[in-house]
């Protein structure tokens, strides 16, 4: 009777393993399709951010090469409402999962064009903010989470190399006044932040390479 029992047992477990795994391979996503993702990229996303995700308009972000992990939660984020924006709503509504990592994962293979600063006399204020943050305020370095040449770090925080000093001050700005809450961490930095020294790190990080 007991060696039926253990039989059984292993046999429950054989079993409830299998399914297991078979659970988790169906809900793994697929590798992105990066010609949808183009085709999709053209038909919603060009108007803004240009054809190769280099947006010349400076209101609205540079895509290229930046990390797809972080644009498909930005994504999953506006369509919730997490991330407040009347316009990226009505986008990203337009778009599945599947979708979403399609584009992101395209958009990252183009190649970030340059970044320009308007204003050079700010820009070693910028990097001294940047690197060392503001210590006598407990301002934390940018570099701590977005890497010491603002490579960033997949998901949670974006690249900044070369981003055009407009979106990025509006950014901070809307951080600051409590307007974008999907990162609890960016909302206390930029809370610190005078207008002087927001410009200051975005002039620094507009003119990265």
């Amino acid at each position: 009777m007991k060696l039926i029992s253990s039989v059984w047992i292993a046999v429950s477990l054989t079993v409830s393993s299998v399914a297991c795994m078979a659970a988790e391979t169906a809900a793994a996503p697929g590798a992105p399709d990066l010609a949808k993702g183009a085709a999709s990229f053209a038909a919603v996303c060009v108007a803004c951010h240009s054809v190769d995700g280099n947006s010349v308009i400076t209101q609205y972000p540079k895509l290229a090469q930046q990390h797809p992990e972080y644009l498909v939660k930005q994504l999953q984020e506006f369509k919730s409402g997490k991330r407040a924006n009347a316009i990226m709503l009505g986008f990203s509504s337009m778009l599945s999962e599947e979708d979403m990592r399609n584009i992101a994962y395209w958009v990252a293979t183009q190649k970030a064009a340059p970044g320009t600063a308007s204003d050079k006399d700010l820009i070693a204020a910028g990097q001294r903010i940047y690197k060392g943050g503001v210590l006598e305020r407990n301002i934390p370095s940018c570099s701590s989470c977005h890497g010491p040449n603002a490579a960033g770090m997949p998901s949670q925080y974006p690249r900044l190399v070369g981003q055009h000093a407009e979106y990025s001050t509006n950014q901070l700005n809307t951080f600051r006044n409590g307007e974008r809450n999907n990162n609890a961490q960016m909302t206390g930095v930029a809370a610190k932040l005078n207008d002087r020294e927001i410009k200051a790190v975005v002039e620094y990080i507009a003119s990265l390479k």
